[in-house]
């Protein structure tokens, strides 16, 4: 087998093994369905589900939230989802005129607001401008749902749901965290708007 061939199948192995622990953990298995519970709650009030992240969580922060106001599986009503940092004028302006741990809590401050989710996104789960966001939007009464790595971070005493994925290998909570976000929308989807 050659040097690539053999990472590829080390690589796919450790997604594998990641996910699988996941499936064997009834209490995270518990979690990702409050998770989807507390979005249907939150839709069905008529609240707004935001997301943040930084780096490769924004895109995820952005992928999920386009697949609840879009559409994942069913032609539907959208819902309203938002990531925080798609707005490059702001998130540059915020990071220049009061610096970079202040770009997603003064979003939080501006929308966030009683009824609403905001989901922060953070492999270690102690990324400074996430965990601001999440202080902001519970001091608003919004909902606060956090993805991490294994350890959770300090974002794990600040979350009223925590889906801390079994890893410290950050590529591998990132995949698991686009499963689980998968998993949600296509049980929020269903919920809603029957299947």
């Amino acid at each position: 087998m050659s040097k690539n061939k053999k990472l590829i199948s080390e690589t796919i192995a450790a997604s594998i093994a990641t996910k699988q622990s996941l499936l064997e953990s009834s209490r995270l298995v518990s979690q990702i369905e409050t998770f989807a519970d507390t979005l249907v709650q939150c839709f069905k009030n008529d609240g707004k589900v935001f997301f943040c992240g930084n780096g490769g969580s924004a895109a995820d922060a952005q992928h999920i939230s386009a697949e609840l106001t879009g559409r994942f599986y069913l032609d539907r009503k959208p819902l309203y989802s938002e990531a925080f940092h798609v707005n490059s004028s702001y998130m540059t302006a915020v990071a220049n005129d009061y610096g970079y741990d202040k770009v997603y809590s003064r979003m939080a401050e501006a929308c966030c607001r009683k009824g609403d989710v905001l989901v922060g996104i953070s492999t270690s789960g102690n990324s400074k401008n996430i965990i601001e966001a999440l202080k902001v939007a519970k001091s608003q009464g919004a909902t606060i749902i956090g993805m991490t790595g294994e350890s959770g971070g300090e974002m794990a005493e600040l979350v009223d749901v925590l889906i801390n994925v079994p890893s410290n290998d950050t590529p591998r909570i990132q995949e698991s965290h686009i499963l689980v976000g998968h998993i949600v929308c296509d049980i929020t989807e269903k919920t809603m708007f029957g299947e």
